[in-house]
């Protein structure tokens, strides 16, 4: 059963986290011309980078609502049309508050991805596999990185079609796989254990009464969740560990850019080391914390370890030992994350399910709002990477000291 779940499920939803991503950070690469062509300063940049955030952090509850309304496969195709329309958009603005807007429209179409597909697959979770089960779906942001690095570069240094300046045209082609996509949404996902005519009754009968969510059980959206001191410590983790991640996210390939003289197509090879990484650390990392049934030490410490090798990659600079310390610090920073949904989700009833996620989510996700405008204006005033590299390094120092605390929390409760 439990491979079913994953090639039915799981892996297509993997895709589709992957269009979102690539469609969500692909602006980082359309930095490289777009930041010219319209005349953004760094700092604008970064705001219009970030500014995605606010739509994504405004559409999170709203959009899990009507996934709860109208089921997960229409809920994803309607997402995956709205977005994939924003991402194509891109292509055609032509001032600096067409771009804010967009990326605003972007991010509430997004907002509830993430929340939504854990909540979804909590349906298909059993505790054993509950780590790697919520993890898998995050490899897509690693991997949209690996691939999508590669062609947004090939895509900006062709010759593209119909006179478009390479940016716009990485937009639009980027775009178009998403709408495509949300097509085949609507009638591939079951709405849930018992709509799967891939399972046996048996099955469907097992996991009502063993997934992490029994979603047939509850009634309403219970808010008590939000008193619980907690899920607020779980929210400030994912804060860190996020934050880390945007840090890395929309700066890399500037910073790449800045420290040698390598083509579009070239730095998107570079950027995505660090991702390739994070890739197989999210998969070893939720892995070994399910087969442990540990938690806390699983995102402790590669969360430290991330801190220490972008602290060193900064000070190697373009070079094999920066590449390296850069491969370390995205494994790392994947084996923290990966880990990380294991620990919260344990503390939910199927009717505060929903709440919960979405409050960690949003808490999480206000990092993407923060961090990269932040770094920006940090560059503006220290003229390079020093001071943002900084900026990032202490966020995952905190999401070390962070989870320390919960476990020394809820060890003393059990005792």
């Amino acid at each position: 059963m439990a491979a079913k779940i994953r090639w039915r499920l799981i892996v297509p939803t993997v895709l589709f986290m992957l269009l979102s991503s690539v469609d969500r950070v692909n602006v980082s690469f359309a930095s490289l011309q777009m930041n010219k062509d319209l005349g953004f300063t760094p700092s604008e940049y970064g705001f219009g980078a970030g500014i995605l955030f606010a739509g994504f952090l405004a559409g999170q509850y709203p959009s899990v609502l009507l996934l709860q309304r109208i089921g997960f496969s229409r809920w994803l195709a309607a997402c995956a049309l709205l977005w994939g329309g924003c991402a194509g958009a891109m292509a055609l603005i032509d001032s600096h508050w067409q771009f804010y807007g967009l990326r605003v429209l972007l991010g509430f179409a997004e907002g509830g991805l993430a929340p939504g597909i854990v909540l979804y697959l909590s349906q298909f979770a059993t505790e054993r596999e509950r780590a790697t089960t919520f993890a898998m779906p995050m490899l897509a942001i690693p991997i949209s990185i690996v691939i999508g690095g590669p062609i947004s570069g090939w895509l900006l240094g062709m010759a593209p079609p119909f006179g478009l300046a390479g940016w716009r045209w990485m937009f639009l082609g980027e775009a178009l796989p998403t709408l495509v996509f949300a097509l085949v949404a609507w009638f591939w996902f079951p709405d849930a254990p018992r709509d799967a005519g891939w399972l046996d009754e048996r099955e469907k009968t097992w996991l009502s009464a063993n997934a992490a969510n029994r979603a047939e059980t509850a009634r309403g959206n219970d808010w008590s969740v939000l008193l619980q001191p907690l899920v607020w410590a779980s929210a400030a983790l994912w804060f860190c560990l996020l934050a880390g991640s945007y840090g890395i996210i929309f700066w890399l390939p500037q910073m790449v850019k800045q420290l040698t003289s390598l083509s579009p197509f070239e730095i998107g090879l570079v950027n995505a080391l660090p991702w390739a990484g994070n890739a197989v650390g999210i998969y070893i990392g939720a892995t070994s914390s399910d087969r442990r049934g540990e938690r806390f030490w699983h995102i402790a410490v590669p969360a430290f370890v991330t801190a220490l090798a972008i602290l060193g990659a900064a000070a190697a600079g373009a070079s094999v030992a920066g590449l390296a310390l850069l491969l370390v610090a995205g494994f790392s920073l994947g084996a923290a994350q990966g880990a990380f949904w294991a620990l919260p989700t344990r503390m939910f009833t199927p009717a505060t399910f929903a709440v919960g996620a979405v409050a960690i989510n949003i808490t999480g996700s206000s990092g993407g709002l923060v961090v990269p405008w932040v770094v920006g204006l940090a560059r503006e005033r220290s003229g390079g990477f020093g001071g943002p590299t900084l900026l990032v390094a202490g966020f995952l120092l905190a999401a070390a000291l962070i989870v320390l605390a919960l476990r020394a929390v809820i060890r003393d409760r059990a005792a």
